[in-house]
């Protein structure tokens, strides 16, 4: 009796001629069976009936290696590593239970069966065809002549898959290699044949797909991982690249390609990896100049030079070289106009050069294709300000330098410009007016960017001097009269007048 959801229900309703595997009934002097034979034989029945494959599995080895000679040992035991996924072990039990009985019909529908998954259409066929003239069942014959129909329409497509390909339809020889591949899942030669009209067809990841399922097809599949770690180094993906040529090696480690091939990538890979460390290290210089040995070491595939200069670009950027970010950037957004990190580069170089509306622009294209990034969001938010900062009072263009100016080039403007606008240095009263206006501005410029927590909040778009901008209110330096400025050393950091000055 067959249990429904049972391991021998399941193989059944795919191929209902197992079912034969419960039902069968062996004659000892027949099959040569000893006691033990047989013992094993039915504790095995129950242990895969129980869907204890790998004890079941056990039995059935016993069995074979007590009975060599034993037709239906080695059948349960296929069908066992059927259930197992491993069809390769089950085709040569398949095989020693045909010699030992050929009138088995059940062994030799199932060998067809796997030889058709293989493509191996010609010994296929002649196993349904004797099955159809060995007396078989109701169902086996039903079974034997549906697949005899299946096999000669897969000899059809091949032809016609052959021929495309052949005229360089690569289109077409996809399309008749696909309804192929639907039966023969496990023909090696097939999948490597619409891997390669997937190449031609500038479909690499698709090729890729197939030639790893030909690389566990077929041993020894050198060739395959040879193509598939050359498909992945065109695609720039040096790492998985260097995994694929390292199988290679493993199977043939004098094969010529393969290790040619490995030391380019692993130099390629060394180089990348270090220009990594050092981004992370913060040695940007250093980066750039390991990411300018990439392109030079691999100049023929592209993708190694538009991924190194998005690299430098981000490097440039992080470095504060804004005029040097800006151009790589948009090196790189000329060959990929939705490069989502050299938007963000840029948009940060525009910045630094005071920019803000192509930064603002750089944020939203970055925005329209990942939304969700804080980054972006942030960055945006903070050109948006800056935007609108840079309508009222900026700090930066009153002392006349950059916005990533060292705090010795701002006290060093800032004097300069303290001694030239100083009131003192004029007589006519407008003159002087315009002066003291001039000098407050000077010296606010000088109070907020000489100190690193107010000249964050500028930075981020927030006057800290300007009362509308604080929640609290408070008092600002522009409100300030020119007496509350006098007494002012502008050649020293703070503290009291130290000098007295006269101008005629």
């Amino acid at each position: 009796m067959v249990v429904p959801g049972s391991v021998t229900s399941r193989l059944g309703s795919v191929f209902p001629f197992l079912l034969v595997l419960v039902d069968l009934q062996y004659e000892g002097a027949e099959c040569g069976v000893n006691a033990d034979v047989e013992k094993h034989l039915e504790l095995g029945k129950k242990l895969l009936a129980a869907g204890q494959l790998a004890d079941a599995l056990s039995q059935f080895h016993a069995a074979v290696d007590g009975d060599p000679d034993n037709y239906i040992a080695y059948y349960r035991r296929a069908t066992v590593f059927l259930a197992m996924g491993k069809s390769k072990a089950a085709l040569p039990d398949l095989t020693k239970v045909i010699e030992l009985k050929m009138d088995f019909t059940a062994a030799r529908l199932q060998r067809g069966h796997l030889l058709l998954k293989q493509g191996k259409l010609d010994e296929a066929e002649d196993d349904f065809k004797k099955v159809l003239k060995s007396n078989p069942s109701e169902n086996e014959e039903k079974e034997a002549q549906l697949q005899l129909v299946k096999s000669d329409e897969m000899q059809r497509l091949r032809s016609q898959a052959l021929d495309a390909f052949e005229n360089s339809d690569h289109t077409a020889a996809i399309t008749f290699l696909d309804k192929i591949l639907e039966v023969c899942v496990w023909d090696a030669e097939l999948r490597e044949l619409r891997a390669e009209c997937f190449i031609k067809e500038g479909e690499p990841r698709k090729a890729i797909s197939d030639l790893k399922a030909a690389s566990k097809l077929k041993n020894d599949n050198t060739e395959a991982f040879y193509k598939i770690s050359t498909l992945y180094y065109q695609l720039g993906d040096h790492e998985l690249s260097l995994s694929e040529v390292r199988e290679c090696l493993k199977l043939d480690q004098d094969h010529k390609r393969c290790f040619a091939h490995y030391k380019q990538v692993k130099k390629l890979n060394k180089l990348i990896e270090s220009a990594e460390e050092l981004i992370r290290d913060g040695r940007y210089t250093d980066a750039t100049s390991k990411y300018e040995s990439v392109m030079k070491t691999e100049p023929s595939v592209s993708e190694y030079t538009i991924r190194s200069k998005e690299r430098i670009c981000h490097c440039f950027s992080k470095d504060e070289k804004p005029v040097e970010a800006i151009r790589i950037c948009s090196e790189v957004l000329q060959m990929e106009p939705d490069n989502v990190n050299a938007l963000k580069d840029r948009a940060e170089a525009y910045l630094i050069e005071e920019m803000y509306d192509e930064a603002i622009q750089d944020y939203e294209t970055a925005q329209e294709h990942n939304e969700n990034d804080q980054q972006i969001r942030e960055g945006l938010e903070k050109a948006q300000r800056l935007l609108k900062q840079s309508q009222k009072r900026d700090y930066y263009k009153i002392l006349g330098v950059k916005r990533n100016a060292k705090k010795q080039e701002i006290i060093k403007a800032y004097r300069k410009l303290a001694l030239q606008w100083h009131p003192d240095n004029f007589q006519n009263e407008e003159e002087k007016k315009k002066a003291e206006k001039k000098f407050i501005d000077i010296a606010a410029a000088k109070e907020v960017l000489s100190d690193p927590e107010m000249r964050k909040k500028f930075d981020d778009g927030e006057d800290p001097l300007d009362a509308e901008s604080q929640q609290g209110g408070g008092g600002s330096p522009f409100h300030r009269s020119w007496n509350s400025w006098q007494g002012f050393n502008p050649f020293s950091s703070g503290g009291p007048f130290r000098f007295k000055f006269h101008f005629n």
